[in-house]
Order: structure tokens, then sequence, then C-alpha cells
């Protein structure tokens, strides 16, 4: 065996024991969910897969705590909480990355030095905002945190840069504003950033636990994270009723990325344009 396939084996070996440890909380996870009452979930070494597979902690969850409310929420929020980000962070990043106006690099560099700021520290006058202008309780007040955020500006700035300058110079020679530069030329070009920063939103906003726990009491608007929360109280840690709403708060952001991964692939944004 030559050292380039010794090497190779190593890595392969290295990665594969890398992803075993990152998916054993998620396969134990899933396997306590399927678990019946007679089986021990604290055996050691842990069975991963139950001897008697049911289903009956899912319908438990289901029929004793309003899991469909919680996950009609949680999708409420998340479906809004992306499209609005898409827009004004694509809205703002296009001037920022394709005029020329002054002061537009101090405004990107205030902009992106405002990633490094917490979410705790601009927590509270967040919750002072929401509770003057009467959006405790609503689905705004929960939305309002992610309509936009600095991450996203940056990761469409830096796409829209890559897009040719002679695609948008072709479209304003064909008569075309700059809003339908935006929309015709520049959003279907760095279509695989919109899909990233969908995903990183989705996922933030379906699993926020802190901004929900703070501006709702309610719980006919609790999300699932909050509903899971209260599910680990009222039965009193039943590990296997907590795994099964674990699982079912989980499931949608997997189905989300396997649906959209396929999407995350470069444009050739290059292709109508000659050398």
């Amino acid at each position: 065996m030559n050292y380039n396939k010794l090497r190779n084996l190593i890595q392969y070996l290295l990665l594969t024991a890398i992803a075993i440890l990152m998916l054993f909380p998620l396969l134990w996870l899933i396997g306590t969910a399927f678990k019946s009452p007679t089986e021990n979930i604290f055996s050691f070494p842990p069975q991963l897969l139950p001897s008697e597979p049911t289903f009956s902690n899912f319908k438990t969850v289901w029929q004793a705590y309003p899991f469909s409310q919680y996950l009609l929420n949680s999708a409420i929020i998340a479906i809004l909480s992306v499209s609005l980000n898409l827009l004004f962070c694509a809205l703002a990043a296009y001037p920022l990355a394709r005029l020329e106006f002054k002061g537009r690099k101090i405004i990107f560099t205030l902009v992106v030095t405002t990633i490094i700021i917490p979410f705790q520290i601009v927590m509270i006058p967040l919750y002072i905002l929401a509770v003057n202008l009467g959006l405790r309780n609503t689905y705004l007040g929960l939305i309002l945190p992610n309509i936009a955020s600095a991450f996203g500006i940056f990761l469409l700035r830096q796409a829209f840069q890559g897009v040719p300058k002679e695609l948008e110079e072709a479209a304003r020679i064909d008569g075309c504003s700059e809003l339908g530069i935006w929309w015709h030329i520049m959003i279907p070009a760095i279509r695989p950033a919109l899909v990233t920063l969908a995903i990183f939103v989705f996922i933030g906003s379906w699993s926020d636990f802190l901004w929900p726990l703070i501006i709702l009491d309610r719980p006919e608007y609790y999300t699932l994270p909050l509903g899971v929360a209260n599910l680990a109280g009222a039965f009193s840690l039943d590990w296997r009723l907590v795994a099964a709403g674990s699982v079912i708060s989980i499931a949608p952001i997997l189905i989300v990325f396997i649906i959209l991964q396929k999407y995350i692939i470069p444009t050739d944004v290059g292709s109508g344009v000659k050398g």
C-alpha cells in the first residue's frame, strides 16, 4: 500500500469516527423515542435500537399536548422569518455590492460589526420595543428580531459581487430598471447563497428558545421548543416522551435541509458572458 492510499484510508477512518460521534446523540434520541416503557433506556452499553419499537410515545405526546398548534406556530414564524430575511437582506446587500455611493464602505463595516454583538445585549431593548408596540404574544413579536441579519447582508453582498458586470451592463442597455436588474438578473444569479441563507434562518428560527420564552406567556402561541420544554416538566422527565417530542421538533429541520441541499450548488452566472 503506497503512501497516498494509506493517507486516504486514515482520513476516511477519522472522518467516519467523527461522523459516528456526531450522530450518536441523534441516534440515541430517535431510539429512545421508539422504546417501550419496559425497556431500560439507561442501560450500559447503550442500546440504540429498541427491542420492542412502539409509536405509543408519539401518540401520548400528541394527545396530551397541542403539538399540532406548536407545529403550526413554528411553521408560520419560520416561513415568515425566512421570507422577510431573504427580502430585506437582498435589498440591503445589492446597493452595498453593486452601487457606488458615498459612505458605502462605512455602512457595510458598521453592519458587519454588529455580528459580534450577542443577542443577550439587545434582548432587553427589543423586549421593551415589542411591549411598547403591543407585540407581546403575537406572531409579529416573534418575527421582529429575525426580519434581517448582518450575516445575511454580508453573505448576499459577497454573492452579488461575484456576478459578472457584463450581465448588469447588458440589462441596462436593454432598458432594465435598477429594481428590474436586482430581480431578474441578480436574484437568479445568487440562488445558492439565498438557499444557504434560507437554511440558516429556518434552523435558527425553528430552534429559537430564548426569545419566544421572553415574549410569550400564552400557550396558544408557543413554538415547538417551548412545547418540548413544557413537556419535560409535565411528564416529570419521562425521557421517552421528551425524546418523542424532540423528534417531532427536529424532523421538519431535517426534511427542509434534505430538500434544499441539492440547490446549494454554485450557479454558472458567467455562462452568458463571452471571454
